[in-house]
This record gives structure tokens, C-alpha cells and sequence, in this order.
């Protein structure tokens, strides 16, 4: 892994450079990184805790902890106690597969990243039933699971398990955690290969507990461990070679494997073959805007537009694997994948006030109701209705979205310093340089202003760098300590790095350009979408929330449009960031600015309707036809909104023509 340092600086007492990762050259000893042979480690997870959310970020994980999520053992009856598998000592009883893991991966560190005494109280008990339930062999959880295919076992809930200890772990210090997986890994090495991960999710899916054996051997040491990550990898489903499954979600879990593999491997085509999977299906099924792909259950060939969707679980895990990727490489290219996703997809998955999601988003999506959409959608049945009771899996699944987001904003580097990678208003506390704490509070409205400042505290002088992320779609930043410009050279998608001897009080801002902007998706038609810094914006559309069942407590809805929606945009050709006008509004109250009601920058610009565009007979948008295209109505004034505002959106747009070069919408 090269670093490349351009253009060293040394203004008045900083060394001032722009860097494409941080260099591994040496290790961070305050906190658990790669330990040889494996990779060194770009960038170091800090522990739970060491990062509190403020601003918009913990107002979502508040309103989590307050909605379904936070709630779901009075609604879902997978964590219904009584009998429950995975609280039995036995592992006998039901609803022993994956929906309570999958809760509790995400219900466990909501309560860690908030300090929330409740959440922390409710998930220690499942915790300890997990820690209670192993066997004199090795094996833990449930015990169907152990002879649950043909009589092989089926890992995959245990996968999701062994991430939840491990939280735990980072959290409590809990040493019954490592001697658990130790002996559970045991008894995986002793599994026939003609046994062990037979063809289930577990075999698609097994580079996640790829990542747990890594994450035991950093702590313990225990050579044997390598031995079984070769083995795991060598009876995982084939990444390596090309796509191992065309399902949602396992593409967004999986992709990755071989990048995870690399680490032991050390071999630069694992890596690559990570890249490539992630360009293999972006490049079909995700020529649209939100950082995602359509996929609404598995990839079709021939539903390639925006208004195919995505379930709620491959964002979460898409997110993840950007999370995870980003700490393996250093690459700030998953960070700018991991916010698109996070800003533009994620929030609309749910209601405003997170208390009911649905199982899948589009792009393009303009009715939320209970009727079936398939074929159109793959998935039958009522997938398009936020509902608090439905959606088995991404009703559990989607926990972890957010906490784990909030765990990344910041990272440790292998020279003692720290990244800020995720810009969010939060405060993190870590070691850095010969051992001092520092506390850096960042205060920014990110991503709906350009502005972050970091203040430091720290009891004493200490020289140490922060790395601080340029985005790839930001032209230009500009950087001052203590209100002295020190950098101006800075390059989209990399890091500038500020090595000087840091004291109490220190002040950096940053501000990050954004600009108006399109892109045109030439394999969709030629539609295009608008972004502005790393939001995408959507056409504002007027909804309204109908009730269809639920409870009155846990109610579920639909959603309807009030207004039209079938709009072509007229941009200029020769300038198209002039054919927009960016309106600030005033903070929403609440602190919730993923509301279409409550967006804090939206931008106005000219739009022709286009009557033969309509919903199809199952009720989705009628498909795109090819832009830029006739439309012989009025010229109108309409507002867009930050995609992720947007329940009912259109974010992929046709474009408006004139003359030989438009074309007869059909």
C-alpha cells in the first residue's frame, strides 16, 4: 500500500500536506489494529463510546431509540422472551434464526453511542443469554441452528452474533466474550470441510465471520485462527472471481469479501476483485442517483431504472461495507460512498419520526401503499408501505444503520492521530501523540451547510496530525488553525493532513465548496440527477400519510401524492448549474431535517410537465423514456429537496428539448 504525499508545506509551526491515506508505517499502540502478518491498518475503530453524536446525528439515533427500533420487543415476535432460543441455556425454544442477532447487532450499540441506560439494561440480558447458551463443544446459540441443513450447521445467525459480542466487548471489556469466540472458533476448525458452510447465506455470506476471526486474532494472538480464516475463505462462495450471488443484499454484505480476505492474503487482486464487484453491479443496476442499485430482491436483467428499489438491509449493509473498507484500505472513496448512501437513501427507508419503514426505496417512487407491485418490484406482497410490523428482515436489520455510522465519524491513524472521515456535529475523545487525551468538538450542520469547525481541549501541548477528509465531489477546500489560512492545494477525494503541536483552545475550520451540479445517466436514458456538495435533490412532492392498519400505537402507512410529480427538467446546456437557485430555510426545530417539509436548503428550478408520463397499472412510475424529450407544456417553477427528505421522490429526471434533438414521449 503506497502513500503519496504531495505538496508538503511547512506553514509557521505546521507540516501541511495532502496525502491519499495515512501512512503505515508505524502502529497505534492505544488502541487494537492489525497485528502481523496481517495488513497494517490505515485507520484504527476507536472505542465505543469515545465518539458522542451531536446535532441531526443523535437526533436520529434518539428518535431510533424512541421508535421501532428502540421499541421492537413490544411489536416483534421473534424477541418475545418466553421460549426464546437464544436466551435459552440449552438453545432449545423458538425464533432461533436470524431476526434477533440482527436487532440486537444495532439495538446494543444504539444504547452504547447514546449512554442510554435503558437500551444498554435490555440488551445485556439477551447478551448474557448468548454468553449462557454455549456447549461443552464449542458450539453457542441456538441449537436447531447447529444441525439445520441436512444435518450441517447453518452459521449465518451465529455470524450476526459473533458482531454483536464483539461490540460488547469494545464496550464492556467482558473477557467471557473472547474465551467464547475462542472456543467457538475451535469447534468451527473442527468441522469437515465436506460439512462446513454448506450452500446457505452462511456460504455467501461467511466473509463477515471472515472478519470476526480477525477482529479475535488482534486480541489474542492465536495463530490457529489464520488457519481457519483460510479455511472459511477457501469454502466461501466465490467472490473472488466474479459475482457469487445477484441477491440485494448479498451483494451489498459480500461484495467485500475478498478485500477482507486481502488482509492475510496480501495479494493486490483481492482487492481489485472487491472493486470490481462493486463496479460490476453499479455499472448494470445502479446507474442511478443514492448510491445504490436496483436490486428489489435480486437483480433482473432488464430492470435497470431508477424506479426498481432496494430492500432496507442492503443500505444498512451497503453502508457497512464502506465502514469497513474504508478501515482496511484508507481509501476516502468509501467514505464518499458511505455518505451517499447515508444522506440520499438511508433516512427515507423510514418515517420522518422512525417509527415505521418499508421494506424497499427507489429512486423514483412516487406512491407508498399496501398493493402488490410485482413483477414490476420482484418481491409480491405489500413491500412498498411503512409499517412498524412488517419487513422480518429489515424490521431488525436496519438497527444498526445509524449507531455504526455514528462509530466511524471519526478514526484513529497508525501514527497517533486522528481522521475525521464522516463529517457529523459530535465530540471524540481519544489518545493521541505520546499518550495525551484530547477532546475535539466538531460543530457543523454537514451536509446541509460547508462549514465545520473543530475546537480542542487538551491539558497539555502535543504534537500529533489530523487528517482531515476533502470529498471527491468538492472542488476545492479551504482550511485555517486559529484563523490563519494554511491550505489552499487540496484535491477531491483524499487527505489533508495537519501534523503540528496541538494546544488546549486550537481552532480548525473547514469549508468544503458546493456546487450545483448533474449527472447524466447514459445508460438510463440519459436522465439526469442534481447534486449539491453530497446531497442529491429530489422533486418536492406533496404527501399525504393514510393509515392501513397497525395499531394505534405502532400505526402503519401509506403515502400519496398531493401534487404532480411527472416533471422534465429545463436546464441549460452550455451551463447547467445556472439553471438552479439554492433557498436556505430556517433549522427545523425538531432537529430532524429529513423531512420534505423541513428541508434546510432546497433548489428551484424550471420544469415542464410531461402528461404521457404516468403511473404504470401496478401503481409504479411508468419507466423513463430517452431524454431529452418534447413536452409542449408551460415552463413552471419547481422546488427539489434533498433526496434523503423525500418519501415520495423523483430523483432521476428526464430533460426537456426543443427541435430535431427531443423526443414523442411514447
Amino acid at each position: 500500500m503506497v502513500v503519496c504525499f504531495v505538496g508538503l508545506v511547512h506553514v509557521a509551526d505546521a507540516d501541511v500536506s495532502v496525502v491519499e491515506r495515512p501512512s503505515i508505517e508505524s502502529v497505534n499502540s492505544f488502541y487494537v489494529s492489525n497485528r502481523p502478518p496481517l495488513t497494517p491498518s490505515p485507520f484504527v475503530k476507536l472505542p465505543i463510546g469515545a465518539i458522542r453524536p451531536r446535532g441531526w446525528l443523535r437526533r436520529q439515533l434518539e428518535l431510533e431509540a424512541e421508535g421501532f427500533t428502540g421499541r421492537l420487543t413490544q411489536i416483534s415476535k421473534w424477541l418475545e422472551k418466553e421460549n426464546n432460543a437464544w436466551l435459552s441455556p440449552d438453545g432449545e425454544g423458538d425464533h432461533c434464526w436470524e431476526e434477533m442477532p440482527y436487532w440486537l447487532k444495532g439495538f446494543a450499540d444504539l444504547g452504547y453511542v447514546l449512554n442510554d441506560d435503558r437500551i444498554i439494561s435490555e440488551a445485556w440480558l439477551w447478551i448474557d443469554g448468548v454468553l449462557r447458551s454455549q456447549q461443552s463443544d464449542g458450539w453457542f446459540g441456538p441449537r436447531t441452528n447447529k444441525t439445520k441443513r441436512k444435518g450441517k450447521p447453518d452459521l449465518w445467525p451465529n455470524m450476526i452474533a459473533l458482531n454483536v459480542l464483539q461490540s460488547y466487548y469494545e464496550y464492556s471489556a467482558d473477557d467471557r466474550v473472547l474465551s467464547l469466540m475462542s472456543r467457538y472458533f475451535k469447534w468451527q476448525q473442527s468441522v469437515p470441510e465436506a460439512d462446513f458452510l454448506p450452500d446457505s447465506w452462511a456460504k455467501r455470506r461467511a466473509g463477515d465471520n471472515l472478519a470476526s476471526v480477525y477482529w479475535l486474532y488482534n486480541r489474542t494472538g492465536e495463530k490457529w485462527l489464520l488457519e481457519l480464516a483460510e479455511k472459511i475463505h477457501r469454502n466461501t462462495s466465490d467472490w473472488t472471481s466474479g459475482m457469487a450471488s445477484w441477491h440485494n443484499v448479498n451483494i451489498a454484505q459480500c461484495f467485500k469479501e475478498p478485500a477482507v480476505f486481502y488482509q492475510q492474503s496480501k495479494d493486490p487482486s483481492h482487492l481489485a476483485a472487491a472493486e470490481r464487484n462493486y463496479q460490476t453491479v453499479m455499472g448494470i443496476y445502479g446507474q442511478v442517483p443514492g448510491g445504490m442499485f436496483g436490486g428489489d430482491e435480486n437483480c433482473r436483467e432488464g430492470y435497470t431504472g431508477p424506479r426498481q428499489a432496494i430492500e432496507t438491509c442492503g443500505i444498512v449493509e451497503m453502508m457497512l461495507s464502506d465502514e469497513m473498507l474504508l478501515r482496511i484500505t484508507g481509501d476516502p472513496k468509501y467514505a464518499d460512498r458511505c455518505e451517499e448512501l447515508a444522506f440520499n437513501s438511508f433516512p427515507a427507508s423510514m418515517t420522518a419520526d422512525l417509527k415505521a419503514l418499508h421494506y424497499l426505496t427507489a429512486p423514483n417512487m412516487v406512491l407508498c401503499d399496501a398493493e402488490n407491485k410485482s413483477p414490476g418490484l420482484q418481491n409480491k406482497g405489500p413491500m412498498l408501505i411503512y409499517d412498524p410490523h412488517k419487513h422480518r428482515c429489515c424490521q431488525h436489520n436496519v438497527s444498526h444503520g445509524w449507531p455504526y455510522y455514528a462509530e466511524h465519524l471519526w478514526l484513529g491513524t497508525p501514527d497517533k492521530g486522528l481522521a475525521a472521515v464522516l463529517y457529523a456535529d459530535c465530540t471524540v475523545t481519544a489518545k493521541v501523540g505520546g499518550g495525551t487525551e484530547v477532546i475535539i468538538g466538531e460543530k457543523t450542520r454537514y451536509p446541509f451547510d460547508e462549514n465545520i469547525q473543530l475546537a480542542l481541549k487538551m491539558p497539555k501541548s502535543e504534537r500529533f496530525g489530523i487528517y482531515l477528509r476533502i470529498p471527491g465531489w468538492c472542488p476545492g477546500a479551504k482550511i485555517t488553525v486559529n484563523g490563519r489560512q494554511i491550505f489552499t492545494k487540496s484535491r477531491p477525494q483524499s487527505y489533508v493532513l495537519i501534523d503540528r503541536e496541538w494546544s488546549n483552545g486550537d481552532k480548525v475550520n473547514i469549508t468544503l465548496s458546493m456546487k450545483t451540479s448533474i449527472r447524466t445517466w447514459t445508460k438510463n436514458k440519459n436522465s439526469v440527477s442534481v447534486d449539491r456538495g453530497p446531497l442529491t435533490y429530489s422533486l418536492k412532492i406533496g404527501e399525504s400519510y393514510v393509515r392501513n392498519g397497525g395499531t394505534d400505537k405502532w400505526p402503519a402507512w401509506e403515502v400519496h401524492p398531493t401534487t404532480a410529480w411527472n416533471y422534465g427538467l429545463v436546464i441549460d446546456k452550455n451551463n447547467p448549474a445556472s439553471s438552479f437557485r439554492a433557498v436556505r430555510n430556517p433549522w427545523p426545530e425538531d432537529n430532524q431535517p429529513f423531512r420534505a417539509d423541513a428541508a434546510p436548503v432546497e433548489l428551484r428550478c424550471h420544469a415542464k410537465k410531461i402528461p404521457q408520463w404516468r403511473l404504470d397499472e401496478l401503481g409504479l412510475v411508468g419507466p423513463l423514456q430517452q431524454s431529452p424529450v418534447k413536452s409542449d407544456e408551460s415552463k413552471e417553477e419547481v422546488t427539489l429537496v434533498p433526496m434523503g427528505c423525500a418519501r415520495l421522490r423523483i430523483s432521476a429526471f428526464p430533460t426537456i428539448g426543443a427541435g430535431p434533438e427531443a423526443h414523442e414521449w411514447k
